[in-house]
């Protein structure tokens, strides 16, 4: 059974960073595109980051220029570094991602809270 598992989110001052993380526990399956999702309060779900199996990035307009996605194919984990955050980031970001071995479904993350705030 598949699970995604966030960790790295939290409270940080405008201008600060933090970095996400987004593990599969299914070491024996692999993970074709991941991709960070957030939803803040109100607000629809959007698409933050991709990242491809072949590590093809594409962002948000928003994000641009501020927050990388990176992915590590050996340790089946994607990362999301965010820099210079900003009070409108504040949301849950979820962790999305492909993964299987010759089919391959989708997973979400159980989200983990980023709150901009000073």
């Amino acid at each position: 059974q598949v699970q995604l598992v966030e960790s790295g989110g939290g409270l940080v001052q405008p201008g600060g960073s933090l970095r996400l993380s987004c593990a599969s526990s299914g070491r024996m399956f692999s993970i074709s595109t991941m991709d960070w999702y957030r939803q803040a309060p109100g607000k629809e779900r959007e698409l933050v980051a991709r990242i491809t199996s072949g590590k093809t990035t594409i962002y948000a307009d928003s994000v641009k220029g501020r927050f990388t996605i990176s992915r590590d194919n050996a340790k089946n984990t994607g990362y999301l570094q965010m820099n210079s955050l900003k009070p409108e980031d504040t949301a849950v970001y979820y962790c999305h991602a492909f993964v299987g071995t010759g089919t391959f479904y989708a997973y979400w993350g159980q989200g983990t809270q980023v709150t901009v705030s000073s």
